[in-house]
């Protein structure tokens, strides 16, 4: 029955992509319009405009895919097998490029990007999200950055200062306890912890906390070896469980509900009973999007801080979408072209300020129309300058479902070292012990 749906599937996309395909003067976009990703096909739609007027005889065929997120990218790279379905130019998750890369369904973009002058607009930072095995496949659209959230109006009944700067792990765990001393009704310390959430519980829970920990990261890049034992990741795995036991996060049912993150998470915190969440710069977006026009009233956003207060002193993570070439595109060129208009500094200044997310271009960054749109963006621009990034390799998501299995084991009540013994010796199997090295 399974080959059937997909053999069915592929004939299906064979035949909604073979015109572009056969037509040397169309290229094909493929991306992604589902929920909240709207923006992205309004933008997408200007940018066709802009190139059809700007290139007479060409034409551009979008093709957008409407599914979830995670369905999306899995159709993609259904699409991505066949040079008759392959879009020529991709919406692409830099969380799935190194894997694409590896499939060899991306075309490498360093000798385009060489005579592309725009491209020294770009923040340093954000253009290790296009890179897989030291070249460039995908040229970032937006970014972002994460930190800590909290209720002005919540700390303020609770006794917890307006401008708030945690400068310890200690310090968030303080004002956590204040705070559900005090209004037990509320969510002291909301953190994406739910299996439903994914590859949120690795990089916005966990790897925030082990980057902050000052011998723990995921990979040296100098030795090219993964950091499996680690000390970080047991002192990381310490915090969740210390939070956890004091009932500090929001409860075991909330955590295991899988419409917590997509409905309740926003609605909880838009009543004000959440004091401090860990989350992303592009929350307040979907608090726009949901009618909370005013959210800047309530809400304040300070940088998460490293474990002891050790330098840097703060840290954060990043992550965000580009535009790719198919490897198999045989208009690369024309591709290439369309990028460059979709990626001009006006195009992304506005899908910046309707989508809420943060521009990977600098001079698109200092923009009037983006920082008027969001009174916050410039705290979280700023975070730009010190990010990081997951680990550019292919094993990265087996690496990372470890780290969301390590989050559920260690809430059904394992103690974290034992957890945290058991995922090195996971990651040590997934990249071979060779790759590894203790830290």
């Amino acid at each position: 029955m399974s080959v059937l749906i997909t053999t069915t599937l592929a004939v299906t996309l064979a035949a909604c992509g073979g015109s572009a395909a056969d037509d040397p003067n169309t290229i094909s976009v493929a991306y992604h319009r589902y929920g909240n990703t709207l923006q992205v096909d309004q933008w997408m739609q200007r940018v066709k405009q802009q190139y059809e007027q700007a290139h007479p005889g060409k034409t551009v065929k979008l093709d957008p895919v409407v599914a979830p997120e995670g369905e999306y990218l899995s159709k993609l790279q259904l699409r991505m097998r066949s040079p008759s379905t392959a879009p020529d130019v991709l919406y692409e998750d830099s969380f799935n490029v190194n894997s694409d890369v590896a499939a060899g369904y991306l075309a490498p973009l360093d000798d385009r990007l060489a005579q592309w002058p725009d491209w020294g607009q770009y923040i340093d930072t954000t253009k290790q999200a296009g890179k897989a095995e030291g070249k460039t496949y995908g040229v970032p659209l937006d970014t972002d950055t994460r930190g800590l959230w909290y209720n002005r109006e919540l700390f303020a009944e609770v006794g917890l200062p307006a401008e708030w700067r945690p400068r310890t792990w200690d310090d968030i765990l303080d004002a956590a306890r204040q705070a559900k001393q005090r209004r037990p009704d509320a969510i002291a310390l909301d953190l994406a912890l739910g299996k439903a959430e994914g590859e949120s519980v690795s990089m916005q829970t966990v790897e925030m906390l082990l980057y902050g920990t000052g011998t723990g990261t995921l990979y040296d890049e100098q030795q090219q070896k993964w950091i499996a034992p680690s000390k970080g990741f047991v002192d990381a795995l310490g915090f969740l469980s210390t939070a956890l036991s004091e009932d500090l996060t929001q409860s075991k049912a909330q955590i295991a509900d899988a419409q917590y993150d997509k409905v309740f998470r926003d609605d909880l915190t838009r009543e004000g009973r959440v004091a401090i969440r860990l989350d992303g710069s592009f929350a307040s977006g979907n608090w726009v999007d949901s009618g909370w026009q005013d959210w800047n009233r309530t809400m304040a956003a300070t940088p998460m801080p490293t474990q002891h207060g050790q330098a840097p002193g703060t840290v954060t993570l990043s992550g965000g979408w580009t535009l790719a070439i198919s490897s198999s595109s045989r208009k690369q060129d024309d591709a290439f072209e369309f990028i460059k208009q979709a990626m001009a500094k006006d195009n992304v200044v506005e899908y910046a300020a309707a989508s809420g997310n943060l521009p990977a271009r600098a001079d698109a960054a200092a923009d009037p129309r983006v920082i008027d749109a969001n009174p916050l963006n410039p705290f979280w621009i700023g975070l730009l300058g010190t990010t990081h990034y997951r680990p550019a390799l292919p094993e990265y998501p087996k690496v990372s479902e470890q780290i969301q299995q390590s989050v559920l084991d260690m809430m059904a009540g394992k103690p974290p070292a034992e957890v945290a013994d058991q995922w090195a010796q996971q990651v040590s199997r997934i990249v071979q012990p060779a790759n590894t090295r203790a830290g």
